[in-house]
């Protein structure tokens, strides 16, 4: 933290990975043009496993309304590029939760997301599932999910590739 704004706001001192600005520019101003070198970076790092994933399942969006969703359009291009179905029908979102960005307590982040996602079976049973989400700041939605899909779902194997972690507030 370097002190407070005008409007008594927390400023903080901090640098976005390379990674993080690409996904920054694509979520926040809309610049599709960083999609291909997203995919590119990830794509890379799992072609290092040897996990044989069967689907790739994005976390469903937030409540906020995007023309286009940055999570869905970056799983459906990896997907393409790796060759590996995208189920993005596999996790539904059936309890509108209010915004996550401004809770940092894990168990209370936990709380609000208890019954938040549906899973289908039919897609997921004895399938190596690799959850996918942008941004990792408490492990809250990853966790509800992975989850579900383990239990209700009867997944083989959960995985999680998140492209940045949000700066923890101090």
């Amino acid at each position: 933290m370097i002190g407070h704004n005008a409007f008594g706001h927390p400023e903080f001192d901090t640098v976005r990975s390379p990674l993080g600005e690409l996904l920054y520019r694509l979520k926040y101003r809309g610049d599709e043009t960083v999609l291909a070198e997203i995919v590119d970076t990830v794509a890379t790092f799992l072609k290092g496993w040897s996990v044989g994933l069967d689907a790739i399942v994005p976390v469903p969006p937030s409540n906020t309304a995007r023309k286009r969703q940055p999570v869905v359009a970056i799983a459906n291009a990896l997907g393409e590029t790796l060759g590996i179905p995208v189920c993005n029908g596999c996790v539904t979102k059936i309890k509108s939760t209010a915004q996550l960005k401004d809770v940092f307590d894990f168990a209370k982040r936990s709380e609000m997301l208890d019954g938040a996602f549906a899973v289908d079976p039919a897609k997921t049973t004895g399938k190596r599932l690799l959850l996918f989400d942008d941004l990792y700041r408490s492990g809250a939605t990853a966790s509800a999910i992975a989850q579900q899909l383990a239990t209700v779902g009867r997944a083989r194997a959960v995985y999680l590739v998140t492209l940045t972690q949000t700066a923890k507030r101090a």
